[in-house]
């Protein structure tokens, strides 16, 4: 598979093709997707609206071929499916489909390129997506765009798009987001979440980032050589999150990924608790702030908060759907028809 120039390898006519990788995104697509959101969110409230957008996409059909567990991504995806009139089928488990008997990757999915126009994958492995990619615009006869749903610890770019659009809308009355800090906390090191939202951050003017985790949760070398490449000073925290809290704009707090443990049980003998977000430390945080969190949640983000306006999760959580809609309409190129309803 070529390495080189994989932004071009997603695109056909300067466009958008596949969603792989975040850095696939630059600020005009990125705002281009909040207004198909916004537009897509307004005229899904009257039924006439509904059964517009449902009949844009009616001839389409989508794979979500999900190799991982998920619960909002998987149904986030199918429902903008659904919100734009497509066809959806699903694998949720590769011990039911044909990979149990052997047959490899690549032939699953030139499968599904028989059966489909579009394959939303979620994989435990990191570039499967990429694979997929490469694959089905080089060995079809007809080209499928494909989009990553989190792949592994390496990135989970839609996740990253609706997390940019909450904060823009958080912050619309605030400046917008250029400017701003943003606080990530958590399990920086395995959480594809925090490193798709750094490699967003590139498109905003006059950004900060403070990483806050213990030292072996710590964000790997390779995201901080891009903030230093696209000139994003940022603030490593290794003691305790309520050290950097009042310095914060927006507070993206992540779990522990122990599901990746490589021996069982590692992760439990680090100790998380300076790296929680209580009730008593949120008289620490701006006013205007806002919280995001990707879930699910444990207990990195005490409930007694959801009540607090800053809370902005339960909010983040339901702009999936709408955001993944609108970035399946980018992708197919009918976004106008949407814009100019």
């Amino acid at each position: 598979m070529p390495s080189k120039d994989k932004k071009r390898l997603f695109q056909r006519n300067n466009r958008i093709f596949d969603m792989i990788i975040s850095q696939q995104l630059d600020r005009a697509i990125i705002d281009d997707i909040q207004d198909i959101t916004n537009a897509l969110r307004h005229i899904a409230k009257n039924k006439s609206g509904l059964s517009f957008l449902q009949n844009i996409l009616s001839h389409k059909r989508a794979m979500l071929y999900f190799c991982q567990p998920s619960s909002r991504t998987f149904l986030s995806f199918q429902n903008a499916c659904y919100i734009l009139g497509m066809k959806v089928s699903e694998i949720r488990d590769t011990s039911v489909s044909s990979e149990v008997k052997g047959e490899s990757f690549d032939d699953s999915l030139r499968t599904f390129s028989s059966y489909t126009d579009l394959v939303i994958m979620r994989t435990k492995g990191a570039n499967k997506a990429e694979r997929a990619a490469w694959l089905l615009n080089t060995y079809t006869n007809r080209p499928i765009p494909v989009i990553n749903g989190g792949s592994g610890s390496d990135q989970h770019p839609t996740q990253g798009i609706l997390d940019i659009y909450t904060l823009q809308r958080s912050f619309e009355n605030f400046g917008g987001l250029d400017g701003k800090t943003v606080l990530i906390c958590g399990d920086l090191k395995r959480g594809r979440t925090a490193r798709s939202l750094c490699y967003l951050l590139k498109n905003f003017e006059g950004m900060r980032v403070i990483l806050a985790a213990p030292s072996e949760f710590q964000m790997n070398e390779d995201v901080l050589q891009f903030l230093d490449k696209h000139n994003i000073p940022y603030i490593i925290e290794t003691n305790s999150l309520e050290n950097v809290l009042p310095e914060a704009d927006a507070i993206y707090m992540t779990r522990i990924q122990d599901e990746q443990d490589q021996f069982s049980g590692e992760s439990k003998g680090i100790n998380t608790s300076n790296f929680k977000l209580t009730k008593e430390l949120m008289l620490k945080v701006k006013p205007y702030a806002a919280i995001l969190h990707p879930f699910p949640r444990r207990d990195e983000i005490d409930v007694a908060i959801d009540s607090d306006p800053r809370a902005k999760y339960w909010r983040q959580e339901r702009n999936g759907m709408w955001t993944r809609a609108a970035l399946i309409s980018y992708i197919f190129n009918i976004h106008g028809k949407i814009l100019d309803y």
